[in-house]
């Protein structure tokens, strides 16, 4: 029987275990040009026991960022500052791919230059409000993407991809979970579009297949994986007939050949989940639904029965490092701190203990 501290092969590289540290954003980059800083590089490393380490989400170009302190990997500098984070896993034996991060409509416009505002399928603003440096404010209604606009996200996602194999990242996630630009694309309410990237299904699968074509082009399929979170409302989403539009999504993407599907759960769709696990033919990673409690001891079962190949883990990889040696002996495990989650120094980020400690 395979279970969760078995290796398994993702794309040529060895995992050692089949845990997953899901991206968390940390909002600590506070190297020049939002960049990585020595601190990132010690919370990454302690962690590095994951099978495979997704980094936080991290933009592709300067109009993709929405958050302040969040890091980017489109500047020579950015690169630079990265290599001490991938060195630093690589010498405790991980694995760590870099997500790549658009955030289309959603964030704080006043971290955009002179000129810029921020790109969505439609010109439609999400209801609610957004973290910014001097607390929460509405969001704004962003600019509709021209064919241009598309053409130039397609290519920054593929040099942001090239420039993380540069900074020795293994791989890249693509981001297209949580409200942000890809899944702002797949949804029927946040892309009103009429032309050839909305309307239909395929139309408005057609953007995240075209990203996940131009990175798998650019690094290698092998290289490259998905986040999705079907029927996720976060910043104002809805996905009407969302089973046709991810089943067609798995379908697109399938000749592609990525290296992973990686499911971010919402609650009643393990259907859905057991679907698409059964048509794609990759590493699948589930992030499943826990409702009231975090992902913890009895998500193994989900490996040992076959739903996923790896099971991602969140809020506990923050306050347990050693999370993979907690999960093989049932625990016991650190509460994690929410009020140190974004921003900050190092309490809450490098501090917690292990069980050694």
């Amino acid at each position: 029987m395979t279970t969760a501290f078995d290796p398994i092969d993702l794309g040529g590289l060895r995992l050692a275990n089949r845990i997953a540290m899901a991206p968390l954003t940390r909002s600590r980059a506070y190297g020049p040009g939002a960049s990585p800083t020595p601190s990132m590089a010690t919370y990454y490393a302690q962690r590095a026991g994951a099978g495979l380490i997704i980094s936080e989400a991290t933009q592709p170009s300067l109009v993709g960022r929405g958050y302040p302190d969040t890091p980017g990997l489109y500047s020579a500098g950015q690169v630079q500052a990265w290599l001490q984070v991938t060195e630093a896993v690589h010498r405790e034996g991980g694995v760590i791919f870099a997500q790549l991060q658009h955030v289309g409509r959603i964030g704080d416009p006043g971290l955009l230059p002179d000129g810029l505002r921020f790109l969505a399928p439609s010109p439609i603003a999400a209801a609610g409000q957004v973290y910014t440096a001097h607390g929460l404010r509405d969001l704004v209604t962003p600019v509709e993407m021209t064919e241009a606009d598309i053409a130039q996200t397609i290519a920054d996602f593929a040099h942001a991809a090239r420039n993380a194999i540069a900074a020795g990242f293994d791989g890249v996630e693509l981001h297209g979970a949580n409200g942000y630009l890809l899944h702002q694309f797949l949804a029927t309410n946040a892309n009103q579009r009429t032309d050839g990237w909305g309307g239909s299904v395929e139309g408005r699968i057609r953007f995240t297949v075209e990203v996940t074509r131009a990175v798998a082009d650019a690094i290698g399929a092998h290289r490259t994986g998905l986040r999705i979170s079907p029927n996720n409302p976060n910043y104002d989403i809805t996905e009407d007939g969302y089973h046709d539009t991810y089943q067609a999504l798995v379908e697109a993407i399938e000749p592609i050949g990525p290296a992973y599907l990686h499911v971010l759960e919402e609650r009643d769709i393990r259907d859905l989940t057991l679907q698409l696990r059964k048509h794609f033919s990759g590493t699948f990673i589930l992030n499943p639904h826990t409702p009231g409690r975090p992902t913890g001891v009895p998500e193994l079962a989900l490996i040992e029965d076959g739903t996923a190949d790896l099971i991602a883990y969140g809020a506990q990889f923050i306050a347990n490092p050693d999370l993979p040696a907690r999960l093989a002996v049932g625990g016991p495990f650190n509460t994690p701190e929410r009020a140190t989650y974004y921003g900050g120094d190092e309490r809450g980020y490098t501090d917690y203990p292990t069980l050694t400690d």
